[in-house]
């Protein structure tokens, strides 16, 4: 059949037809590479190239809801079920970062990067150089824990390149990322991976248009359909089902689907802060993550030092009671210290229980996890404490300009707060390894002492011992033996407990405030988890202000009722799409967007049995509002009607004005039966009619349009046949000119969609 179809010179030209081994749900295209990620029933990522070599395949764990790829093509976000967000490098599908945005599934992503270069008042790009790396070396990775096997759960990353990509490439251009879940939240991310804002679409009031002053409208049981970012970052096109309520006037309106625009400028207008503040913030956020999980290890390694000591040391004190004797064992310890008579159970502890090689044993694992963590502390933490202060330095002087950043919630006091806090907790750290130091050098002298006490109770020669010092014996075994400084400033606890700070160090913290620099006396009592947490929470609230601050800047600019749902929408796929295409003329538009938003979809039958079998198509919604001010509608539509026979599976907005309609033929016998066939309509060649706006919630605009339906002929158009029948979803790639299909028989069929390309290469 392909034979007869190349024969007859088909406009797309059939690249492979593969098999697959699940049914697949979800297909993006990178738009940068020849590589297509899909999503599978049973919860897998594919990732393919153009030939269809596959390049990975990852199991996320919950089922996967949707896919986005980041606008340079070297990342992908995934959307779950369980409101989670994870970004994948698509070198190999490591797992890059997680995001806990949402609550409810994540139903649609969408990630734009800044299409204008902003100039300044000399004709320069303002560009903002992150100074850290002049005064610091690349920042610290998270340490490994003891004992784990790097890369075995397939997520975990071993490599810092993969990691760094993330954090260094994505900040070249300005970009967010959307996401739209089913209880009708939209979240905002500087990069992917900055929260800096969130909205709810249940919480809007809007304002009717051709209404009076109070007529407003509120959306009840809203979800997300789609999301789509304008090329300018101004305006956020939403299609969502919900049921439209005026409450003044107790007029609640049947309910459908929607599409409303959002007043997103503020990402626009204040690109430039907000960069500056999100890649300070995210850097800081990688950062604590890192101390965090340096005090984690740390916590674990000591811990089990520590218990291994114990281990050993602990039947000393049984020994004690089976012989009948009144004493501990650090006056056991001491009085073989002073050179009394050797007590039965000291001999029996040191001589069988212990040995020499239990003293080196123990000596081993607690001194050389004191070496482990003063490595990490070092390597790690210290590092990551350092640049952490470095950069909230950097916050602090922006914070100070208030003219521009208090306008996106950077609060200076909130900032002060947290920068006194980074550098207390370097301050802790510092003493921390004071600590840490002094502790492991009395454990190694104790043991030093210990193995001199074995050789001369079992006569063997001991010169060639490391040396001791009795005095610190001493204080090892008054406080140390049965004390453990250096766990009690690491280990978490219940109960907040405060260390004990004598009072002439107390007063001396206090002559030092004086002096000023740090206002905080009560540092000293405080361990380095606790001042690690106080840390953290200050961190939390500096950035929550700005996240705060932008979230309510995002408003509902207008709406649209688009048509009546079932109810139970959830349960039906309806196709749609939303795109903006550049350099279309409309009447009376604003010369300062390039862009005019198209909104396409299929119009269901059963409320519309006059349109029945339809695609409407709308443009020029997001500039209606300010059109509708100045006495005119910018609002154009128009309905295509599927040719006979035929019903749409999927659709997609394509390039230069092109929808591109996924086809199914009506058959009677059964569902796996029939053909298909794909077509490419240009919407230049359709005749749109200006469409008015109604105050009423139950008036569906389509109405309008059933008298000038265009019908669409398989004859005068693009039109390729499938000898298939297909499912959704159709995956069009505008910046490759590609599109994959899916067969109701579990097969991929990719077509390439330029008519003057002669190949697609299947390398990179």
């Amino acid at each position: 059949m392909e034979t007869d179809e190349a024969m007859r010179v088909l406009p797309f030209q059939l690249q492979f037809d593969k098999p697959v081994a699940s049914q697949i749900k979800i297909a993006e295209w990178n738009p940068e590479k020849d590589l297509l990620a899909m999503a599978t029933e049973d919860s897998k990522i594919l990732l393919h190239r153009f030939n269809w070599q596959r390049l990975w395949t990852i199991s996320p764990g919950k089922s996967v809801t949707s896919l986005c790829w980041r606008p340079d093509g070297k990342a992908i976000a995934v959307g779950l079920e369980d409101g989670t967000i994870t970004l994948h490098d698509v070198e190999n599908g490591k797992l890059l970062r997680s995001l806990k945005s949402h609550t409810v599934a994540v139903v649609c992503l969408n990630w734009e990067e800044d299409a204008h270069l902003s100039k300044n008042d000399f004709g320069n790009i303002p560009t903002y150089e992150d100074r850290t790396s002049r005064f610091f070396p690349p920042a610290p990775r998270i340490p490994q824990m003891p004992g784990l096997v790097s890369g075995d759960t397939g997520f975990t990353d071993d490599s810092e390149d993969s990691f760094r990509e993330l954090a260094n490439s994505s900040h070249q251009r300005f970009s967010i990322l959307c996401s739209g879940d089913k209880d009708g939240s939209i979240s905002f991310n500087i990069f992917g991976i900055f929260p800096i804002g969130k909205i709810n679409i249940h919480k809007f009031h809007v304002a009717i248009p051709n209404a009076d002053e109070q007529g407003t409208c509120r959306l009840l049981n809203a979800s997300i359909y789609k999301v789509a970012l304008s090329k300018d970052l101004f305006h956020l096109t939403v299609l969502c089902s919900g049921q439209l309520s005026q409450e003044e006037l107790g007029r609640h309106g049947m309910h459908g689907l929607h599409c409303l625009v959002l007043d997103t400028s503020i990402f626009s207008k204040r690109k430039d802060e907000l960069y500056q503040v999100a890649l300070q913030a995210s850097n800081i956020e990688d950062l604590t993550e890192v101390i965090r999980e340096s005090l984690t290890v740390m916590c674990k390694q000591w811990t089990d030092a520590t218990h291994t000591f114990r281990e050993k040391f602990d039947s000393l004190s049984t020994l004690i009671v089976d012989n009948g004797l009144d004493s501990s064992p650090q006056e056991e310890f001491l009085s073989l210290l002073g050179g009394a008579r050797t007590s039965p159970p000291i001999h029996q502890f040191l001589a069988n229980s212990l040995g020499e090689a239990g003293v080196k044993r123990v000596s081993k694992a607690v001194c050389g996890a004191g070496k482990e963590l003063q490595l990490i502390v070092l390597n790690h933490l210290q590092p990551a404490a350092e640049i952490i202060g470095f950069r909230m330095g950097e916050l602090r002087g922006l914070s100070r300009w208030r003219a521009r950043f208090h306008g996106i919630g950077l609060d200076e006091k909130l900032i002060n707060n947290a920068t006194e806090n980074s550098g207390m907790f370097l301050v802790q750290v510092e003493r921390f390894m004071r600590v840490l130091s002094s502790v492991v050098q009395q454990f190694s002298n104790f043991f030093n002492w210990l193995l001199k006490c074995i050789k001369l109770l079992m006569q063997e020669p001991s010169d060639q011992l490391p040396r001791y010092n009795s005095e610190l014996v001493v204080i090892f075994l008054k406080f140390l033996y049965d004390q453990d400084p250096v766990r009690q400033l690491l280990e978490p606890s219940e109960v907040d407990h405060d260390v004990d700070v004598d009072l002439e160090t107390m007063q001396r913290v206090r002559d030092l405030v004086n002096f000023g620099g740090f206002s905080d006396c009560n540092y000293l009592r405080r361990t380095l988890l606790k001042e690690f947490q106080l840390l953290e929470s200050s961190f939390k609230e500096a950035f929550l202000m700005p996240f705060t601050t932008i979230s309510t800047k995002i408003l509902c600019e207008d709406f649209l009722p688009l048509f009546p749902l079932p109810s139970s929408p959830t349960s039906v796929f309806i196709p749609m799409s939303v795109s903006y295409y550049k350099g279309i003329s409309q009447p009376h538009q604003a010369s300062d967007h390039d862009f005019i938003d198209y909104v396409s979809f299929q119009v269901p039958n059963e409320p519309f049995s006059d349109i029945a079998n339809c695609i409407g198509i709308l443009r020029g919604f997001m500039h209606d509002m300010s059109s509708i001010k100045k006495g005119y509608t910018s609002l154009e539509a128009v309905l295509l009607s599927v040719p006979s026979g035929y019903h749409c599976v999927d659709l997609s907005l394509y390039k230069e004005g092109q929808i591109v309609l996924l086809l199914n033929e009506a058959c009677t016998s059964s569902e796996n039966s029939g053909e298909a066939c794909m077509m490419i309509v240009r919407t230049s060649d359709l005749p749109f009619v200006s469409v008015s706006r109604s105050p009423y919630l139950d008036h569906w605009e389509l109405h309008q349009l059933k008298d000038s339906v265009f019908y669409l002929q398989m004859g005068n158009a693009k039109v390729r046949i499938i000898p298939h029948s297909v499912v959704a979803p159709l995956a069009v790639s505008a910046s490759r000119g590609v599109a994959s299909v899916y067969a109701t028989r579990k097969r991929a069929l990719v077509y390439i969609l330029e008519e003057d390309e002669d190949e697609v290469s299947d390398t990179e």
